[in-house]
């Protein structure tokens, strides 16, 4: 296949030095910087913040930051537009996060919708009502507009929303996240911490409902089991979690917020701690829990989208309905108490691993972008 073939226009809010960026920006580099490695021509249209270079390359991705990341979607469709018009690719990538752009409605060449996860009512948990409503009447037409649009989605919950919303099945892809599974290696991290250990490893953002597993630490100090919650990531949620704390009268031994960890400080809290939780109402995969899989800990999560991608209930930790705590404490209570139960989800945790990792994400997405321009150039 010759080489315009294989330039592709990426088109989302953020990049991976965004101080906003999270798990969306992870999976936007980590694949299309292995295309872009592969001779794929990659050309990113994200948002700016104060400071920021207008254009930089990052992992081999030419990078165009235009607005602020309230504006983008008002300075980026004119900026991708004039790309289209001066030096068109071969494919548009709309990698859906936050608000759609309609890339259908106005791009001349063919498109294809990478999708995370929708918030859906779940953005009225977060956001306040003047910004939450217009995210979630945005997401409305999507089922109409990006009815045609060869749609790729990170997990089977999303396929299942995304369907819901009337894009057919059989333009949905699933093609999970992964790691770089040489990052983990629990081996080489050290024992586990000498006193029982509960991870919550995140942004602090109101929807995650880190005070689920807080509120499940004060019901296990209650019946006597001895514990601490790690809370490791910044976010604007975390004065309101430590107030929250302080009114469960959980001191500073008993919850510690690390703030930001860099990797390596990641891995190793992953490695060393006796079970992991992640307790938000929707998510687009949850790949923290599959990083926790991948370091031999077992996870609770609540049993919603994405999350349930990326837990095997009974077999890599366990799934509990969303927000029940006396099903959550009772399922990280018996994690702690249990050395055999723990080794043994662990262990099954690490095979279950080893079936992700970016290079397969980035070689399934490689075989839909080559696809989908095949496909549009049949038809012309």
């Amino acid at each position: 296949m010759s080489a315009s073939s294989r330039r592709v226009l990426v088109l989302n809010w953020l990049d991976r030095e965004n101080p906003a960026a999270g798990g969306a920006e992870v999976h936007l580099h980590e694949t299309f910087g292995r295309l872009a490695r592969r001779g794929w021509t990659v050309t990113l249209v994200s948002s700016g913040w104060p400071g920021a270079a207008p254009q930089v390359e990052l992992d081999g991705i030419s990078v165009h930051r235009v607005g602020s990341r309230n504006t983008y979607p008002v300075h980026a469709i004119p900026f991708a537009r004039e790309i289209l018009r001066q030096d068109p690719p071969a494919l548009v990538v709309e990698d859906l996060n936050k608000v759609p752009l309609f890339t259908p409605t106005w791009s001349q060449v063919p498109v294809l919708l990478l999708v995370h996860h929708l918030f859906g009512r779940t953005v009225f948990q977060e956001a306040p009502l003047h910004l939450a409503l217009p995210t979630w009447l945005l997401e409305r037409p999507i089922g109409a507009i990006y009815r045609a649009t060869p749609t790729v989605a990170v997990s089977a919950s999303t396929r299942e929303d995304l369907v819901d919303r009337g894009i057919p099945s059989h333009e949905i892809r699933v093609i999970p996240n992964g790691i770089q599974l040489s990052d983990f290696d629990p081996a080489t991290l050290g024992d586990r911490f000498s006193r029982p250990t509960i991870l919550y490893l995140g942004r602090l953002k109101r929807y995650k409902r880190v005070d689920l597993v807080m509120k499940a630490l004060a019901r296990l100090k209650a019946q006597g089991i001895e514990a601490q919650l790690l809370i490791a990531g910044k976010g604007d949620h975390r004065s309101a979690l430590e107030a929250q704390a302080r009114k469960l009268k959980l001191g500073s031994e008993d919850v510690r917020f690390l703030g930001f960890v860099s990797e390596e400080e990641k891995r190793e809290l992953l490695a060393r701690s006796w079970v992991h939780c992640l307790t938000s109402p929707k998510e687009g995969w949850g790949i923290a829990n599959l990083e926790a899989a991948a370091s031999g800990t077992a996870t609770v999560a609540s049993d919603s989208p994405g999350l349930r991608d990326s837990v095997l209930d009974g077999e890599t930790g366990y799934l509990v309905p969303h927000a029940d705590l006396d099903a959550l404490a009772g399922r990280i209570g018996q994690i702690l108490t249990d050395p055999e139960l723990r080794d043994e989800l662990g262990r099954r945790g690490l095979t279950f691993a080893q079936g992700f990792s970016w290079e397969r994400t980035a070689a399934e997405l490689e075989a839909v972008l080559l696809q989908t321009v095949a496909s549009a150039g049949s038809r012309m």
